[in-house]
């Protein structure tokens, strides 16, 4: 199993970016073995985050942040480790941004020269909050000139919510209701993939990729907070800009 999945955008020769799987670290079960959540009880989180700019060949040391489910979105050159936000962005080239999830859906962006990138942490509070649309509102470069990357989720297949998260989305914006489908006991199976390519969407990014696979489905390469009832690591998902580019 390889250490981390790449992203399948067009902007491959001037933005770096990677989501970790569970391999490649040195966690003992149930983390087992890179788990990058170092607030999670597991003694060799720090061990793991330390090794990951070798394993993955990262140019610089990955900026992480203490994820708290909100919207804020930092610079990152001018923001400390954990600091509290979800979401990051940098037009610094070699700056390496980080967001850690589990279930949770992990979104980057990029603008279409890979001048300026940002990475955001979205479960569905926040996505329902608007942190995505607060990090493109950070960027230095018009949503009609991003691109998007989404990591992976829990997916649809798995993740129930009460039917006042769906009732929240679709009082919003009604086109939402085709993000859910009816499950047991009142309750509704999400489709945050679809939640987030609708946000986007209407907030007029030129492009969104990935997305589609299932944390909670796949025990071997993921963590997920909901199989594991919440005994679990995280992965990390990282993009940076890869070099200077000219005017």
């Amino acid at each position: 199993m390889a250490a981390a999945l790449s992203a399948d955008w067009p902007l491959t020769d001037w933005v770096g970016a990677l989501m970790t799987t569970r391999a490649g670290g040195a966690s003992a079960a149930p983390f087992g073995s890179n788990n990058l959540g170092i607030y999670v009880g597991d003694v060799q989180a720090s061990h793991n985050r330390d090794g990951l700019q070798a394993l993955l060949a990262l140019p610089g040391e990955p900026l992480w942040l203490r994820q708290v489910h909100g919207t804020d979105c930092l610079y990152g050159p001018e923001t400390v480790q954990e600091a509290e936000c979800d979401a990051v962005w940098t037009d610094k080239p070699h700056h390496v941004l980080a967001v850690q999830t589990a279930d949770c859906l992990p979104v980057l962006f990029a603008g279409r020269e890979g001048r300026a990138v940002a990475a955001a942490h979205a479960g569905w509070r926040g996505l329902r909050a608007g942190v995505l649309e607060n990090t493109l509102a950070s960027l230095p470069v018009p949503a009609s000139e991003v691109m998007c990357w989404l990591g992976v989720s829990i997916g649809a297949c798995c993740f129930e919510v009460g039917a006042e998260v769906r009732t929240a989305f679709v009082a919003e914006d009604p086109a939402a209701a085709a993000a859910f489908r009816a499950g047991q006991d009142g309750k509704w199976m999400a489709d945050l993939y679809a939640l987030a390519r609708l946000r986007l969407q209407r907030a007029g990014v030129a492009g969104v990729w990935g997305g589609g696979a299932c944390t909670s489905c796949d025990a071997e390469q993921f963590f997920s907070y909901r199989r594991d009832a919440g005994q679990t690591g995280r992965m990390a998902t990282l993009v940076w800009i890869k070099g200077e580019r000219n005017p």
